[in-house]
Protein backbone atom coordinates (compact mmCIF):
# COMPACT_ATOMS: atom_id res chain seq x y z
CA UNK A 1 0.00 0.00 0.00
CA UNK A 2 2.79 1.98 0.72
CA UNK A 3 4.34 1.58 -3.08
CA UNK A 4 0.68 2.96 -4.21
CA UNK A 5 0.82 5.82 -2.75
CA UNK A 6 4.31 6.47 -3.18
CA UNK A 7 3.49 5.61 -6.68
CA UNK A 8 0.42 8.05 -6.62
CA UNK A 9 2.33 10.93 -5.16
CA UNK A 10 5.33 11.11 -7.58
CA UNK A 11 3.39 10.46 -10.74
CA UNK A 12 -0.10 11.28 -10.03
CA UNK A 13 0.07 14.97 -7.58
CA UNK A 14 -2.90 16.70 -9.39
CA UNK A 15 -2.03 19.85 -7.46
CA UNK A 16 1.88 19.62 -9.11
CA UNK A 17 -0.16 19.27 -12.60
CA UNK A 18 -2.18 21.97 -12.26
CA UNK A 19 0.29 24.36 -11.14
CA UNK A 20 2.57 23.60 -14.72
CA UNK A 21 -0.71 22.77 -16.89
CA UNK A 22 -1.81 26.69 -17.64
CA UNK A 23 2.29 27.24 -18.55
CA UNK A 24 2.41 24.50 -21.15
CA UNK A 25 -1.00 25.53 -22.82
CA UNK A 26 0.02 29.41 -22.79
CA UNK A 27 3.55 29.07 -23.89
CA UNK A 28 4.71 24.99 -24.30
CA UNK A 29 1.80 24.06 -26.75
CA UNK A 30 2.25 26.95 -29.29
CA UNK A 31 6.09 26.19 -29.55
CA UNK A 32 5.18 22.75 -29.95
CA UNK A 33 2.96 23.16 -32.64
CA UNK A 34 5.71 25.92 -34.54
CA UNK A 35 8.07 22.93 -34.33
CA UNK A 36 5.83 20.46 -35.81
CA UNK A 37 4.31 22.36 -37.97
CA UNK A 38 6.98 24.49 -39.54
CA UNK A 39 9.15 21.02 -39.82
CA UNK A 40 6.25 19.45 -41.40
CA UNK A 41 6.09 22.06 -43.66
CA UNK A 42 9.77 22.38 -44.91
CA UNK A 43 9.73 18.52 -44.77
CA UNK A 44 7.80 18.15 -47.09
CA UNK A 45 9.26 20.84 -49.65
CA UNK A 46 12.54 18.73 -49.61
CA UNK A 47 10.67 15.73 -49.26
CA UNK A 48 9.15 15.96 -52.77
CA UNK A 49 13.00 17.27 -54.05
CA UNK A 50 14.18 14.19 -52.49
CA UNK A 51 11.49 12.31 -54.00
CA UNK A 52 11.15 13.71 -57.28
CA UNK A 53 14.83 13.34 -57.29
CA UNK A 54 14.16 9.58 -56.40
CA UNK A 55 12.69 8.38 -59.36
CA UNK A 56 14.55 10.92 -62.01
CA UNK A 57 16.64 8.66 -64.82
CA UNK A 58 19.58 10.85 -64.19
CA UNK A 59 21.68 8.09 -61.43
CA UNK A 60 23.23 11.46 -59.79
CA UNK A 61 20.08 12.75 -58.52
CA UNK A 62 18.68 9.23 -57.51
CA UNK A 63 22.56 8.45 -55.71
CA UNK A 64 22.23 12.08 -53.92
CA UNK A 65 18.56 11.04 -53.16
CA UNK A 66 19.24 8.22 -51.83
CA UNK A 67 22.58 8.67 -49.86
CA UNK A 68 20.58 11.81 -47.94
CA UNK A 69 17.54 9.61 -47.23
CA UNK A 70 20.04 6.45 -45.57
CA UNK A 71 21.97 9.15 -43.58
CA UNK A 72 19.02 10.98 -41.96
CA UNK A 73 16.93 8.21 -41.31
CA UNK A 74 19.51 5.98 -39.90
CA UNK A 75 21.31 8.44 -37.24
CA UNK A 76 19.55 8.68 -34.22
CA UNK A 77 16.85 11.60 -33.89
CA UNK A 78 19.05 13.49 -30.85
CA UNK A 79 22.14 12.78 -32.65
CA UNK A 80 21.08 14.82 -35.44
CA UNK A 81 19.41 17.56 -33.51
CA UNK A 82 23.14 18.05 -31.34
CA UNK A 83 25.21 18.02 -35.00
CA UNK A 84 23.06 20.52 -36.36
CA UNK A 85 22.33 22.81 -33.90
CA UNK A 86 25.42 22.68 -31.69
CA UNK A 87 27.39 22.20 -34.71
CA UNK A 88 26.32 25.04 -36.78
CA UNK A 89 25.48 26.87 -34.28
CA UNK A 90 28.60 28.73 -33.61
CA UNK A 91 28.68 29.22 -37.57
CA UNK A 92 25.25 30.69 -37.08
CA UNK A 93 26.34 32.91 -34.46
CA UNK A 94 29.25 34.32 -36.23
CA UNK A 95 27.39 34.70 -39.63
CA UNK A 96 23.86 36.38 -37.97
CA UNK A 97 25.16 37.29 -34.69
CA UNK A 98 22.08 35.20 -33.01
CA UNK A 99 22.14 32.96 -30.32
CA UNK A 100 18.79 31.89 -30.62
CA UNK A 101 18.74 27.51 -31.02
CA UNK A 102 15.10 27.35 -32.01
CA UNK A 103 15.63 28.18 -35.82
CA UNK A 104 18.29 25.59 -35.60
CA UNK A 105 15.78 22.92 -33.71
CA UNK A 106 12.92 23.43 -36.59
CA UNK A 107 15.97 22.68 -39.31
CA UNK A 108 17.04 19.41 -37.68
CA UNK A 109 13.53 18.28 -37.49
CA UNK A 110 12.95 19.01 -41.27
CA UNK A 111 16.08 17.55 -42.71
CA UNK A 112 14.72 14.10 -40.77
CA UNK A 113 11.34 14.58 -41.81
CA UNK A 114 12.46 15.32 -45.40
CA UNK A 115 14.23 11.72 -45.36
CA UNK A 116 10.74 9.75 -44.26
CA UNK A 117 8.49 12.13 -46.13
CA UNK A 118 10.43 12.08 -49.67
CA UNK A 119 10.23 8.16 -49.31
CA UNK A 120 6.46 8.34 -48.70
CA UNK A 121 6.53 10.85 -51.72
CA UNK A 122 8.18 8.62 -53.70
CA UNK A 123 6.08 5.50 -52.82
CA UNK A 124 2.85 7.51 -53.72
CA UNK A 125 4.10 8.65 -56.88
CA UNK A 126 5.80 5.50 -58.03
CA UNK A 127 2.40 3.73 -57.12
CA UNK A 128 0.26 5.55 -59.52
CA UNK A 129 -0.42 3.32 -62.90
CA UNK A 130 1.75 3.65 -65.61
CA UNK A 131 -1.07 4.32 -67.90
CA UNK A 132 -1.70 7.34 -66.09
CA UNK A 133 1.39 9.02 -67.95
CA UNK A 134 0.97 7.21 -70.90
CA UNK A 135 -2.71 8.76 -71.51
CA UNK A 136 -1.03 12.08 -70.52
CA UNK A 137 1.73 11.90 -73.02
CA UNK A 138 -0.49 10.66 -75.52
CA UNK A 139 -2.65 13.46 -75.29
CA UNK A 140 -0.08 16.23 -75.66
CA UNK A 141 1.78 16.84 -72.46
CA UNK A 142 5.16 16.83 -72.24
CA UNK A 143 6.71 14.59 -69.12
CA UNK A 144 7.29 17.30 -66.51
CA UNK A 145 3.82 18.50 -67.13
CA UNK A 146 2.69 14.74 -66.96
CA UNK A 147 4.09 14.23 -64.03
CA UNK A 148 3.71 17.60 -62.08
CA UNK A 149 -0.24 17.99 -63.47
CA UNK A 150 -1.62 14.10 -63.40
CA UNK A 151 0.85 11.92 -61.76
CA UNK A 152 1.92 13.75 -58.66
CA UNK A 153 -1.26 14.97 -57.45
CA UNK A 154 -2.40 11.10 -57.19
CA UNK A 155 0.80 9.89 -55.83
CA UNK A 156 0.10 12.81 -52.67
CA UNK A 157 -3.27 11.49 -52.41
CA UNK A 158 -2.90 8.01 -52.35
CA UNK A 159 -0.27 9.25 -49.04
CA UNK A 160 -2.02 11.47 -47.09
CA UNK A 161 -2.48 9.03 -44.08
CA UNK A 162 1.21 8.69 -44.23
CA UNK A 163 1.85 12.42 -44.26
CA UNK A 164 -0.45 13.02 -40.75
CA UNK A 165 1.57 10.08 -39.45
CA UNK A 166 5.02 11.60 -40.32
CA UNK A 167 3.27 15.07 -38.02
CA UNK A 168 2.38 12.81 -35.17
CA UNK A 169 6.14 11.87 -35.17
CA UNK A 170 7.14 15.53 -35.44
CA UNK A 171 4.82 16.51 -32.61
CA UNK A 172 6.76 13.85 -30.07
CA UNK A 173 10.28 14.47 -31.74
CA UNK A 174 9.71 18.18 -30.61
CA UNK A 175 10.55 17.36 -27.17
CA UNK A 176 14.08 16.60 -28.13
CA UNK A 177 14.77 20.12 -28.50
CA UNK A 178 15.27 20.93 -25.10
CA UNK A 179 18.98 19.73 -25.85
CA UNK A 180 19.59 22.80 -27.06
CA UNK A 181 18.90 25.03 -24.36
CA UNK A 182 15.93 27.16 -25.46
CA UNK A 183 14.88 30.49 -23.66
CA UNK A 184 12.20 30.52 -21.30
CA UNK A 185 9.95 32.22 -23.81
CA UNK A 186 10.59 29.29 -26.27
CA UNK A 187 10.04 25.85 -23.98
CA UNK A 188 7.71 23.30 -25.55
CA UNK A 189 5.84 21.06 -23.65
CA UNK A 190 8.64 18.72 -22.86
CA UNK A 191 11.20 20.80 -21.35
CA UNK A 192 8.34 23.05 -19.24
CA UNK A 193 7.53 19.72 -17.70
CA UNK A 194 10.45 18.77 -17.04
CA UNK A 195 12.21 21.83 -15.28
CA UNK A 196 8.92 21.88 -13.39
CA UNK A 197 10.00 18.58 -12.50
CA UNK A 198 13.61 18.99 -11.73
CA UNK A 199 12.39 22.02 -9.58
CA UNK A 200 9.88 20.35 -7.46
CA UNK A 201 11.56 16.60 -7.33
CA UNK A 202 8.40 15.28 -8.52
CA UNK A 203 7.37 13.42 -11.74
CA UNK A 204 3.74 14.41 -12.07
CA UNK A 205 4.53 17.54 -14.83
CA UNK A 206 5.90 14.97 -16.96
CA UNK A 207 2.94 13.34 -16.70
CA UNK A 208 1.01 16.32 -17.64
CA UNK A 209 2.92 16.71 -20.36
CA UNK A 210 2.58 13.24 -21.53
CA UNK A 211 -1.24 13.92 -21.42
CA UNK A 212 -1.12 17.09 -23.58
CA UNK A 213 1.00 14.97 -25.71
CA UNK A 214 -1.97 12.79 -26.17
CA UNK A 215 -4.25 15.53 -26.68
CA UNK A 216 -2.92 16.14 -29.36
CA UNK A 217 -1.68 12.91 -31.28
CA UNK A 218 -4.93 10.64 -30.47
CA UNK A 219 -7.31 12.53 -32.34
CA UNK A 220 -4.79 13.30 -35.68
CA UNK A 221 -4.20 9.02 -35.30
CA UNK A 222 -7.75 8.38 -35.34
CA UNK A 223 -8.04 11.38 -38.47
CA UNK A 224 -5.32 8.64 -40.03
CA UNK A 225 -7.62 5.64 -39.45
CA UNK A 226 -10.60 7.72 -40.84
CA UNK A 227 -8.42 8.88 -43.95
CA UNK A 228 -7.33 5.52 -44.59
CA UNK A 229 -10.48 3.98 -44.13
CA UNK A 230 -12.40 6.66 -46.11
CA UNK A 231 -9.66 6.05 -49.39
CA UNK A 232 -10.11 2.04 -49.21
CA UNK A 233 -13.75 2.17 -49.11
CA UNK A 234 -14.75 5.18 -50.89
CA UNK A 235 -17.07 7.88 -49.90
CA UNK A 236 -21.04 6.85 -49.32
CA UNK A 237 -22.91 7.66 -52.28
CA UNK A 238 -25.83 9.61 -51.27
CA UNK A 239 -29.47 8.22 -52.56
CA UNK A 240 -31.85 11.39 -54.18
CA UNK A 241 -35.33 10.64 -53.54
CA UNK A 242 -36.21 10.01 -56.91
CA UNK A 243 -33.57 7.68 -57.09
CA UNK A 244 -35.28 6.11 -53.62
CA UNK A 245 -38.79 5.86 -54.96
CA UNK A 246 -37.33 4.23 -58.01
CA UNK A 247 -35.76 1.41 -55.92
CA UNK A 248 -38.76 0.93 -53.91
CA UNK A 249 -40.93 0.34 -57.19
CA UNK A 250 -38.70 -1.99 -58.35
CA UNK A 251 -39.01 -4.15 -55.30
CA UNK A 252 -42.57 -3.58 -54.74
Amino acid sequence: MDVLEQLAKTFLDWEAMGEVIPEMLAVGLPNTLILAVSSAVIGCFLGMVLAIMGISRNPIPRWIARVYTDIFRGLPAILTILLIGLGFGPVIRILTGSTNPFPLGIAALSLMAAAYIGEIFRSGIQSVESGQLEASRALGFSYGSAMILIVIPQGIRRVLPALVNQLISLIKDSSLIYMLGLLASQREIFRIGNDSAANTGNLSPLVAAGLLYLCLTVPLTHLVNFMDKRMREGKAQKVEPDEAAAVIGKGV
